[in-house]
């Protein structure tokens, strides 16, 4: 059994060292879609998402449609938002953004964005609604190569289901991410949920993402992928915090 005290410590030097900062050892740069399953030989990671076959699309993250959401406050959507920009950055995943009408009242995509997932490529639309219906969007995922598609956006009952269902049926493996999208309404949240869910498309938050991605802390990325739990979970950076002093306090009164 693993000695959760001594996991518990290993992770708290991780997180201590730079809390919520960017990760240093980022790189830009995508890889080339074929890498090896994530599947193990125990069978496990195989109902989870294989970051070799995925790309993140984020849709119509904006500050004028920011300003309609009433599920989720903005400050927790657009922080959820920038892991998994950081995230995607992180472990070499590609990032594909787009925006409604930028120009216009729905205002610009929000920065962060693409400052944290330098690699991402935007793809500008003529009015559609539905990035599903551009095809130019649809020919720059198709490009990746990958098969498992993670949506998140503004509107979500919109701006991520439509493509979202669109991409479904078009033989993709699609999630939504609850919690790094918005709508104008909890009614609107759960009706488009029940939605995604009778078309195939899978719900997801932030938190789960990361873990999938993560899958074990035996691996080069631990120090900063621990960063990246303190930031969509500010209270499990403070129990980290809390037991680092504690450990210093018992150090010292030996």
């Amino acid at each position: 059994m693993i000695n959760f005290k001594k996991t518990l410590s290993m992770l708290a030097s991780m997180l201590s060292l730079v809390l919520l900062a960017p990760t240093s050892s980022a790189m830009a740069q995508a890889p080339q879609a074929g890498a090896s399953s994530s599947v193990l030989p125990t069978g496990g990671g195989a109902a989870l998402l294989d970051t070799s076959d995925t790309v993140f699309l984020l849709l119509d993250h904006q500050a004028g449609l920011f300003q309609t959401v009433k599920d989720i406050s903005v400050a927790e959507l657009r922080s959820n938002t920038v892991m998994l920009a950081k995230l995607a950055t992180l472990m070499k995943i590609p990032v594909i953004t787009t925006a409604s009408e930028p120009k216009g009242t729905n205002g610009p995509l929000m920065p962060e964005i693409h400052e944290f997932a330098p690699h991402a490529v935007y793809v500008g639309r003529k009015g559609e609604v539905n990035a599903w219906d551009n095809e130019d969007f649809v020919n720059t995922v198709r490009a990746t190569g990958r098969k498992t598609l993670i949506m998140a956006g503004v509107w979500t009952s919109v701006c991520v289901m439509f493509p979202a269902l669109d991409a479904k049926l078009a033989g993709y493996k699609v999630y939504a991410v609850m919690d790094a999208s918005g709508d104008v309404s909890e009614m609107a949240n759960r009706t488009t949920l029940a939605r995604l869910v009778q078309g195939g498309v899978i719900p997801t938050t932030t938190n789960a993402v990361l873990s999938e991605v993560h899958r074990t802390w035996n691996r080069p990325e631990a120090r900063e992928i621990g960063q990246l739990y303190a930031h969509v979970s500010p209270n499990y950076a403070a129990v980290v915090e809390s037991f680092v002093k504690a450990q210093e306090v018992a150090r010292q009164s030996k």
